[in-house]
């Protein structure tokens, strides 16, 4: 598909499109872009208009959307802000075989909640944790997408789970003094 897709085919296009689009919007929501939607579509017009230099095999391509689409959410925030937002640092870790805390979140309390809780994290995990799971990246992929070394990745997200976790045992609902910093 890659190939077609670089050959500028318009079906191609279309299903890398369907495929990735509502998880970079994810992501980008996850970051808390003014306009998820319209971020996604950016990221999206920039990688198409590259596609035909790009080399590189389908998680090669997922790893340069998603370094794209991290570019994007810090243009919007640099844009809203008018200043230029830290950088995240994001590192994680593998996680248990059992459903994830993002997953849990997402079942048990919906949406909305499961977004807030999100909301909580520093920035770096939240990046990690967004990436992990929205844009299904690898350890090794989201560190490329970030500049960091798999090890940081691991630990920013093994972080992020547990102060998760702690949020969904305690049953927090938000109030932010519970997790400064991500660490309780």
């Amino acid at each position: 598909m890659l190939d077609a897709a670089r050959a500028g085919s318009p079906d191609a296009l279309s299903e890398l499109w369907r495929r990735y689009a509502p998880g970079v919007t994810a992501f980008a929501r996850s970051r808390g872009a003014g306009e998820p939607d319209e971020v996604a579509s950016d990221c999206f017009l920039a990688v198409f208009e590259k596609l035909g230099r790009f080399r590189g095999s389908e998680p090669d391509f997922r790893a340069f959307l998603y370094t794209v689409a991290h570019r994007r959410v810090v243009d919007d925030h640099r844009r809203r802000s008018g200043g230029v937002p830290v950088r995240a640092l994001i590192e994680g870790d593998e996680g248990p075989a059992q459903p994830s805390a993002e997953e849990t979140v997402m079942h048990r309390s919906g949406t909305a909640h499961a977004w807030h809780l999100l909301s909580l994290l520093t920035p770096d995990q939240r990046d990690v944790v967004a990436l992990r799971i929205f844009g299904e990246l690898t350890l090794e992929e989201v560190a490329s997408v970030l500049g960091k070394g798999t090890g940081a990745v691991k630990a920013l997200q093994r972080r992020g789970l547990d102060s998760l976790r702690r949020m969904l045992e305690d049953g927090a609902s938000g109030a932010h003094d519970e997790v400064e910093g991500g660490r309780r």
